[in-house]
Parts: C-alpha cells; structure tokens; sequence
C-alpha cells in the first residue's frame, strides 16, 4: 500500500511539474516579439517631480548654493518630500522651495518604529501622523502642491527577511488568511483619503508595480502577505524601477505603462543598482508615453551625477530603442508572475484537493485489497465444519 501511495503522489508531482513545463513554453511561445521596438518622441514634455530628502543634514548641503533649486526652476520640476520628521529643519527647506515657486509634494510617513511606509499594520498611525502634519503646516505656514501616501510593506520587514526568515514565515502563514483585516485597512485609508482631500489636498498614491498586476487578475495575496492597500486618491504613481533589473530595463514600463496613471522611475543614488545616463533618459521617455507627470527616485543620486545639468539640455524629440529580448523578458515575467499569484490565491484548495485525492485512492486500494483477501462464500462453505 505505502508502496502504491508513493507513486500516486509521485505522479501528482509529475503532473504538476508538466503543467509547469507546459505553462512556461506557452509563454515563452506567445510573448516573444520579432523586431526591436522603436518608441519615439513623447508628444508633450512631462514634468518632472524628485522624491529627496531623508536626510537632513544631506539636504541642507544639496540647497546650500542655490544651484539646485536654479535648476529645478529651468526644468519647471517639483520635488516631493518625505515628512518621516515633522522638524523646523524640515519646514525651512520646504519654505525655500515654496519661496522659489517650485511644486512641493508632502510624501506623508510615519516614524521607523511604526513601519516608515504605509500599510494594513499602521493605519491608524497614518491617520494620527495626517493631524501631525496639519499642525506642522500651520504653524510654519507651509504650502503643498499634493499629499502622497507611500504604500509599502512595513520597512522592519526587510531586517527579518535578513536576519528572521522564520518568523517572517510564520507572519506571512497568518497574514494569508486576513482577509478581514485586508478589507479594514482598505477602509480606513479610503477614509483618510477622503478626510485629505476635504482639507483641499489632492491625494497621490505611491504603489509597487506588483499591485497593478494583482488588480488585474482580481487577486488579493500580496495585499494580505504584504500589507500593501489597494486604494487610490486623485492620481497613482506606479513605482516602475528598472535598475533593479536592467536586463528588462525600459522594456517594463512599455509593459506596465499602459495600466499606469502616472510614473515613478529609478534609482539614481545607488553604486551598482544606479542607472547611467542612457538608462535614465530612455526611461524617462518612454515612460512620458503613458504619464504627463514622471517621478524620479531621487534628487540627490540625479545631482550627484551631474543628471540635472544633462535635463535642461536633453533633446525630447529623440526616439528611443527596446530590444525584442527585453520585451519578451518583460512579457514573460509579468505572465509569470500573474501565474504565481494565481497559484499561491489558491494554494490551499489545490493542497486540499490533492490530499483528498490521495486520500481517494488510499481508500480504494484499502477496499480492493481487503477485497482480494477475504475467501468467496463457496470456500466458506467448503471449509465451514
């Protein structure tokens, strides 16, 4: 029997792992272009808005002269800034911008302890951190061009995911079935949005380009295991970063960008994850097809590296080539990763129903041997003294 049970399960192994097969042939199959793609000149110029400023004291060094807010002015670009503290230091930059006439955006955070980003865990503390950041306003008498909200997971994830792989699995093992908690976080932020917006903000959301492709399959894993909230204000700002794998490159956000209101590209500040000047400017481009306004990740990585200068003399009109390899990389990972959801949504009734299987058949072996092994009534008859 044990014998026949392990080469049941064998073959469900075997059978799962051809659909796999099977699946990833068909979309490599279907998502393989024949040609380069050459995307040429936006019609309309973006504008541009930098995320900066976490560190203060890097901040105060980025405005001393004067230059770099010289320069945002020529690029008719604003500048989004993180609100993790709510400081007089703070309050002085964002002075000096609006002083300048350039566009501010308030990214609304919350304190590291309490997860930095915002999420299903720290909704309330988002809403506690709004009436904070009414009151620093009001008393520095500061002026906003929008409030972004940026929606990610909980920032003390990344430390167990280095350091606490099993208790970040057992948190995610529990968060999947939070289905409750997942609708409760959607509401209080729907509300906090709302209560923004009657102050006369418009409301941005920033979100991972993950939650774009789970929208679309109508799925909700990654919005239980992550805490990340699917709720959107006047504008969502998909967070498109290519240098993250730039074998891909511009290719994902011509896959992305057709599903995206606005987006965010980069990073500019980082050794090896940095993109050069060719990776920059072809991203920027292409992503002007889909939005009006393009964010860039960050201000001080594009001073840096001299980005800012390069902008004021960057010739819009130029067209742009994606390879047909990153193209079918970009096609293939989004179908894979659509797959990947649907698998782990329903993971549980494909265990159950397997088990259930092999339950099945244990049964059925169990009775036919039991079957074979009991003597006909015309032995029973012979034998019966």
């Amino acid at each position: 029997m044990n014998s026949d049970l392990r080469s049941t399960g064998l073959n469900c192994v075997f059978v799962l792992q051809l659909i796999a097969v099977m699946t990833l042939t068909a979309i490599r199959a279907i998502s393989e272009p024949s040609s380069d793609l050459r995307v040429q000149a936006p019609a309309v110029r973006p504008q541009m808005f930098f995320a900066c400023c976490d560190d203060i004291a890097a901040t105060r060094a980025l405005f001393a002269d004067g230059s770099v807010i010289a320069s945002l002015r020529r690029l008719n670009a604003g500048v989004a800034i993180a609100t993790d503290d709510l400081s007089a230091a703070r309050a002085q930059i964002v002075r000096r911008l609006n002083d300048a006439s350039i566009p501010v955006v308030a990214s609304l955070v919350v304190p590291g302890e309490q997860g930095y980003y915002l999420n299903s865990g720290n909704a309330p503390q988002a809403a506690a951190r709004f009436t904070e950041f009414e009151q620093w306003t009001a008393r520095y008498q500061l002026h906003w061009s929008a409030v972004g909200l940026d929606i990610e997971p909980d920032i003390r994830l990344f430390g167990d995911l280095q350091h606490h792989r099993m208790r970040l699995t057992w948190l995610f093992l529990v968060r999947y079935f939070e289905f409750a908690k997942m609708h409760q976080a959607r509401e209080a932020y729907d509300k906090l949005i709302r209560r923004i917006q009657s102050q006369g903000y418009v409301v941005e959301t920033y979100q991972l380009p993950l939650i774009v492709a789970e929208r679309k399959a109508h799925l909700t894993l990654l919005e239980r295991l992550l805490g990340i909230v699917d709720v959107r204000g006047n504008q969502e700002v998909v967070m498109i970063y290519t240098s993250f794998n730039k074998a891909i490159g511009s290719a994902m956000i011509w896959t992305l960008g057709p599903d995206a209101q606005s987006i965010a590209i980069g990073i500019t500040n980082d050794g090896e994850y940095a993109l050069n000047w060719n990776q920059f400017s072809r991203d920027l481009i292409v992503a002007a097809h889909f939005s009006s306004t393009v964010g860039v990740f960050n201000l001080e990585g594009s001073v840096q590296r001299n980005y800012l200068s390069r902008l004021e003399t960057m010739n819009w009109d130029q067209s742009v080539s994606i390879t047909s390899a990153s193209l079918a990389k970009a096609h293939r990972l989004r179908m894979l990763v659509v797959i990947l959801l649907w698998v782990g949504e329903f993971a549980p009734c494909l265990i159950l129903i397997l088990v259930l299987s092999l339950v099945w058949v244990a049964l059925r072996i169990r009775l036919r041997r039991k079957r074979d092994g009991m003597p006909s009534k015309r032995v029973q008859d012979h034998i019966r003294p």
